[in-house]
């Protein structure tokens, strides 16, 4: 049965992927896409898909309760999957006023208006950022057990989010999962994270600015298997969960300078290290096994072959 599906935050990185990727799997569903078209989002992004009819798209702010509710008692939709965030950390450490709003409250705007219009199904975007830092030197991986404890504004706001979600389900009985994903890449990402920033500097033969000692480490999920992830959890979890979503790939940030530079032929002496991050966590790193158990699902892309295929398409596009 063809199903009316709200996606937030769908002119942004993710959610750009996400509709093209439902568009294509499930090409009799009505998609909505919702973005308010900030600094990270970009209309064009869809252009292929509004033209040919595969969604359609609304200009609007989740953070504006008034919008929300009127855009509910309209649609009628089957399905929300929020992606709408504000997602920097250096600017949450800079502007966390503007990360509450977006992330807590205009999460709440969104639960509040399913809950009144009866939307039948949530799922919540959030990160491993949540769970806060692993340390560099340990062995652990965040499993779906471990505590909440964000370090920065940003992690914080998708944390009280997260919250927020889980409210709803246990309170009201809301449908609603949330999914807590490693960091991803791909195509269309907004060069203000590390790949697509990197790239860019690094094609203008321009200093890459390197955190600290460099040696973070990030688990790494190309963007299509993490779209895959999410149509899974909406076919078939259960009210209430919660999955973890990795690409099982670790590399700290001097392993993808190094690659970007490889891939451009730019010499290593354009790394630059800068001062750190206020409270930069050391290492994320994801346990999926229980999406992998009860879902089935596996990271289909190898990061060889998703970091090339990236590295590919911001090549090619104009996109940067």
């Amino acid at each position: 049965m063809a199903k009316k599906i709200l996606i937030t935050g769908g002119a942004g990185f993710i959610g750009t992927n996400f509709a093209y990727y439902m568009a294509n799997k499930h090409p009799h569903d009505d998609l909505v896409v919702l973005d308010k078209l900030t600094y990270a989002g970009n209309k064009n992004n869809l252009t292929a898909l509004i033209k040919s009819g595969k969604a359609r798209f609304i200009k609007g702010d989740i953070a504006n309760k008034k919008f929300i509710t009127a855009l509910f008692k309209k649609e009628k939709f089957d399905v929300v999957v929020n992606f709408a965030a504000e997602t920097h950390v250096d600017r949450s450490i800079v502007l966390p006023a503007v990360f509450v709003m977006t992330n807590v409250v205009g999460t709440h705007n969104l639960l509040e208006a399913s809950r009144e219009f009866g939307a039948p199904r949530y799922h919540q975007i959030s990160t491993d950022e949540v769970y806060g830092d692993l340390g560099r030197d340990s062995k652990d991986f965040f499993t779906e057990d471990t505590p909440l404890a964000p370090t920065s504004p940003y992690s914080s706001s998708k944390a009280a989010s997260d919250l927020l979600v889980q409210a709803y389900f246990k309170t009201y009985g809301l449908f609603a999962t949330i999914s807590r994903c490693s960091n991803n890449y791909g195509p269309y990402q907004f060069p203000e994270k590390l790949i697509p920033f990197f790239f860019k500097l690094a094609r203008s033969d321009k200093p890459l600015p390197l955190y600290g000692d460099g040696k973070n480490i990030r688990d790494w999920l190309f963007v299509e298997d993490h779209c895959e992830a999410i149509d899974l959890i909406l076919q078939k979890a259960s009210p209430g969960a919660i999955y973890n979503i990795g690409g099982n790939t670790e590399r700290n940030n001097i392993e993808i300078a190094h690659l970007i530079l490889e891939f451009l032929k730019k010499p290593r002496t354009l790394i630059k290290y800068v001062k750190d991050r206020l409270a930069h966590d050391q290492r994320y790193a994801i346990d999926s096994s229980k999406i992998k158990k009860e879902l089935g699902w596996k990271p289909r892309t190898s990061f060889e072959n998703g970091i090339k295929l990236t590295f590919e398409w911001y090549k090619n596009n104009k996109y940067l």
